[in-house]
């Protein structure tokens, strides 16, 4: 099979404190990028910058809030300042309420849409300005499952899902109608034991039954995936990987 050594590219890892982030920015680190790690969380991410720069120096670590759109372009302007710009982008960074349509909280649902959508989408865009310039790139949203079934409870959850498989789609073609020499993927977990059915369920006993019904995905599981996107040769792209745990139903 061919594939292509990579190495010293500078990646933007969103919501990488821990979870699925934080996997990612561990198995990029072995492979000699150069990162930029973001979060909200200023203590986690702290600790994981110390850690990854026992393996690779080269780590810029940020603490920003997606909601806010100053902050993001804060971000992408210190790493023009310090490194020119990026060469992939990991929209990483998402969230899930357990808010009903019927009677769902309307600031639970804001926070959904500005971070899983609106917030994908402003960091995609500044991206593609970096890449342009480069006349390469790839972006990878780390969307879900529930972007192509609807699970009970979870219209509004699923709706932003839904959204970045629709916007993964859209990319591609503007891409393409534009020439770019930019790659544009999405990857779509099912169960994978992260703090996100704590919050989602705002339970943690819960989420320990929830992972505990059989052998869920492991965030490594996700960054071999996107590690495995990555390493394609040039003229092949992978549009979106489906995972899930074998025994998974839905």
């Amino acid at each position: 099979m061919i594939t292509k050594k990579l190495t010293s590219k500078i990646a933007l890892i969103t919501g990488a404190s821990s979870g699925i982030g934080e996997a990612i920015a561990y198995r990029l680190v072995e492979e000699n990028y150069r990162l930029v790690v973001c979060a909200r969380r200023q203590e986690k991410l702290n600790k994981l910058t110390e850690t990854l720069r026992e393996k690779n120096s080269k780590i810029l670590s940020l603490k920003v809030d997606l909601r806010q759109e100053a902050e993001i372009m804060n971000m992408f302007n210190t790493i023009r300042d310090k490194w020119g710009g990026v060469d992939v982008l990991i929209n990483n960074a998402g969230l899930g309420h357990k808010e009903p349509l019927m009677i769902g909280e309307t600031e639970a649902w804001r926070e959904m849409l500005e971070v899983n959508v609106l917030a994908l989408c402003i960091c995609t865009r500044e991206a593609i300005k970096d890449m342009s310039d480069r006349n390469e790139g790839h972006i990878i949203h780390i969307s879900s499952m529930s972007g192509h079934r609807v699970p009970l409870y979870s219209g509004v959850y699923a709706a932003s899902k839904y959204a970045v498989r629709a916007l993964t789609e859209g990319l591609r073609q503007e891409l393409r109608e534009a020439n770019k020499n930019i790659k544009i993927s999405s990857i779509s977990p099912g169960f994978v034991e992260t703090e996100f059915a704590e919050k989602y369920n705002n339970n943690k006993e819960k989420a320990q039954e929830l992972y505990s019904r059989f052998p869920v995905l492991q965030p490594q599981d996700i960054a071999n995936a996107v590690y495995y996107i990555l390493s394609q040769p040039d003229y092949v792209q992978i549009h979106d990987i489906l995972l899930r745990p074998t025994q998974q139903k839905s």
